[in-house]
């Protein structure tokens, strides 16, 4: 059984590039690099799917990593908080007698 071959991102931009410009055939452009041309295809279909992204302003990407940011730090003092009121809801539960099965949330 044959292993897959990784390709790297400048690879792949290089072929996809050349299936762009339609000078050859997509068939010929795979055999000379040695791919199957439905691997072409696709690497073109991604190209033209996020060229976009190209012009995009880094001010906009910095504004989208700042909103992950935010939201991963709400969500951990959320955790935080959740963790905080099973551990007073288990101490409680023993002062009033009350058995929990013990479980690890953690």
């Amino acid at each position: 059984m044959r292993k897959r071959r990784k390709f790297s991102a400048e690879f792949k931009s290089k072929v996809a590039l050349e299936a762009l410009r339609e000078q050859q055939p997509i068939h010929e452009i795979a055999k000379r690099y040695q791919i199957h041309p439905s691997q072409v295809t696709e690497w073109k279909k991604a190209l033209q799917g996020n060229a976009s992204s190209v012009f995009e302003k880094a001010s906009t990407k910095l504004d989208e990593a700042e909103q992950l940011k935010k939201k991963d730090d709400r969500l951990h003092k959320q955790i935080g908080q959740l963790h905080m009121e099973v551990d007073f809801l288990k101490e409680a539960c023993n002062e009033l007698g009350i058995g929990i099965p013990e479980i690890d949330i953690r």
